[in-house]
């Protein structure tokens, strides 16, 4: 999979992307992740990138013409599945949209900043809008960084195990069991029983059994998704 982030400020990816799974992944040639400075696509000699917002208003809007120019570039080249905008009024992202776009082979990320793009630049270019969550950021990077160590983490041959992705939390609509390592007693403190078992069958039902039960105390909006009987 290739990413092409398009932002501002590309210094600060610098030490998220350098380390852990998204580290691994591009070392293990499972990922491209290329940076664009919007910046180095500006005309304007002062290399400004912001204007102010027609009809008024407080902030700075983010010009159309430096991000259309850096994505017509960058199609010029090869052909991508998605070009995504990263904004507080898009799409909630969930664990089967990280799914969905991991299949992908070539997409676009655009971070936004100070008060949004150009609109034009949503209407002309953007395939998707994505949020994580109810709250305004400063801008898109820290949430492409999200979006990225998402996808990077469920792509085949990235994680040494490649079950333990399909046992993540919201893989299956449900949170995930509670889980335990050595010592079996920690400060009196037990590992249950049944995990000791070494009967896969029963602690398959156990685990089961208690995500159903930690989904319905913390996130019960999960289960009214399912199929089954609650």
């Amino acid at each position: 999979m290739r990413i092409d982030i398009l932002t501002l400020f590309p210094d600060m990816f610098e030490g998220p992307f350098t380390q852990s799974i998204i580290k691994r992944a591009v070392a293990r040639g499972h990922l491209e992740i290329h940076l664009h400075d919007i910046r180095d696509h500006t005309l304007d000699k002062h290399k400004r990138v912001d204007d102010y917002p027609f009809g008024g208003g407080a902030g700075m809007v983010m010009m159309a013409e430096p991000i259309a120019l850096c994505i017509e570039k960058l199609q010029a080249e090869r052909k991508y599945d998605a070009i995504i905008f990263m904004t507080p009024d898009g799409e909630t992202f969930s664990q089967s949209h990280a799914n969905r776009l991991s299949l992908h082979e070539n997409i676009i990320i655009l971070c936004g900043h100070y008060k949004g793009v150009d609109e034009r630049v949503r209407e002309m270019f953007v395939t998707e809008e994505i949020s994580i969550g109810d709250y305004v950021l400063s801008g898109g990077e820290l949430p492409a960084m999200v979006v990225v160590d998402a996808l990077a983490r469920i792509i085949p041959g990235v994680l040494n195990d490649e079950t333990s992705a399909l046992s993540d939390s919201f893989q299956d609509g449900l949170l995930s069991a509670p889980v335990y390592t050595r010592p079996a007693d920690f400060r009196g403190h037990k590992v249950p029983e049944i995990l000791l078992s070494g009967n896969d069958r029963l602690i398959g039902e156990w685990k089961l059994e208690q995500q159903l039960e930690r989904t319905r105390q913390r996130r019960p909006d999960l289960l009214e998704k399912l199929d089954f009987d609650k």
